[in-house]
């Protein structure tokens, strides 16, 4: 009896103990559960990770363009290196971002004076004080009589004189910028205007709201347990931040927009209405690329009759532009098939016809497969679209004082 009686009791201290282990385990658990829910991890992610100070200039970063308009180190002659510092990828995104910053710059010294265009502000009636914006324009944009051509550009970061950033930097600047289409157009004769689409508002510091602070006196608590919970959790973020070293914090902003130039499209319609149909050109040419495509048919929608009787032809590159999610009519599709091209991004050689069953604006291969590429691929035959469209305008101008819609219809087999 004794024996079974010390046997119970040693299966009983023991069941006791494991059940004691597994209570505590379920603590460290529901512990350990606690302190990840606490962890941002994007915050992890900045653990070690060098000041976010870069320099302000293009020799700060130590690159340069070449002769060629590609962007080198100036002491190694190397192309840009994104993963600057191994496996700190969100450094080194502010770190590329910072050097798009200078490229932006870089591109408007090269726009005002090595293409001589002008800088307009908008609105035009802005006050000193309000966001404004800009756009670019030739001395003659408002003034040639014949033609001018206007540059409208995609979304994202890029603005006014860019295609794609991207392309800037790991390639050169005559498939990343507008340039080459501004200097072709004026070797041709036509006025330009570079849009400034992305161009929407004005970042500015985030001041803290002292209203939305709460009051000492708002909770039930007690002051002084108040007090000693606050100490705890601030003990605890302390600890947690020394073993993974404090991230920085990236300073709060907020954008305030620009007056009827907040969006794209609103940008679009009102470089229309206060420079576009002001000018004296008899003839429109419009290249859109991307977004810009869109805001092109938006612009069609809210202006109609006025874009119809002064644009000649619409050269899109990987428009993203939709007629039936748009809500364009029919006279508006009908008059995009016969005056717009699109050049899309694929691998059929260039000028190939791609997608002849869908009922939009003709499509042709830019023959590349890469969208931001699109533009610059295509520039030769858009050049030769605009000319063609040029001639058979003047054709029927001059064949009879009577024009009929076919006589206006671009002809795509010629590409």
């Amino acid at each position: 009896m004794p024996i079974r009686a010390s046997s119970f009791i040693f299966c009983l201290f023991w069941i006791t103990m494991a059940q004691l282990l597994a209570q505590e385990e379920k603590e460290k658990t529901t512990a350990l559960k606690d302190l990840l829910s606490r962890i941002d991890l994007d915050e992890l992610m900045k653990k070690d990770e060098p000041p976010l100070n870069f320099p302000e200039t293009l020799d700060g970063f130590e690159y340069a363009f070449n002769e060629h308009g590609q962007l080198r180190h100036i002491n190694t002659g190397e192309p840009f290196v994104f993963n600057y510092k191994e496996d700190l990828h969100r450094w080194n995104q502010k770190r590329y971002e910072a050097l798009g910053e200078i490229i932006t710059k870089y591109v408007y010294e090269l726009l005002e004076n090595d293409c001589n265009l002008k800088k307009e502000i908008l609105p035009v009636d802005a006050t000193e004080d309000e966001p404004k914006s800009f756009i670019y324009v030739s001395e003659d944009a408002l003034t040639n009589p014949e033609k001018i051509m206007v540059l409208i550009q995609g979304s994202g970061v890029v603005r006014a004189g860019q295609w794609a950033r991207r392309l800037i930097i790991n390639e050169d600047l005559n498939s990343g910028t507008q340039i080459p289409f501004i200097n072709r157009a004026k070797e041709e004769g036509y006025g330009v205007i570079v849009l400034n689409p992305n161009e929407n508002s004005l970042e500015v510091e985030k001041v803290p709201d002292p209203a939305k602070k709460p009051s000492p006196d708002a909770s039930d608590e007690p002051a002084e347990k108040r007090e000693r919970k606050e100490e705890r959790e601030s003990k605890k973020k302390k600890d947690f931040y020394e073993k993974y070293r404090n991230p920085q914090k990236e300073r709060e902003t907020e954008h305030i927009p620009i007056r009827e130039n907040s969006s794209p499209e609103e940008h679009t319609l009102y470089v229309w209405d206060h420079f576009i149909s002001k000018s004296l050109a008899k003839n429109v040419f419009i290249v859109a690329h991307s977004y810009g495509g869109l805001s092109y048919v938006n612009l069609m929608i809210q202006r109609e009759a006025e874009v119809k009787n002064r644009v000649r032809a619409v050269a899109m590159t990987d428009s993203v532009h939709n007629v039936w999610h748009q809500e364009a009519n029919k006279s508006i599709q009908d008059w995009l098939r016969e005056h717009c091209c699109n050049w899309v991004s694929s691998p059929e050689p260039l000028d190939t016809l791609v997608d002849p069953m869908l009922n939009d604006c003709p499509r042709v291969s830019a023959g590349t497969e890469k969208h931001e590429l699109t533009s610059w691929k295509s520039f030769q035959s858009i050049f030769k679209f605009f000319s063609d469209a040029l001639k058979d305008q003047e054709d029927d101008s001059s064949s009879s004082p009577v024009t009929t819609r076919s006589s206006h219809r671009i002809k795509h087999d010629d590409l």
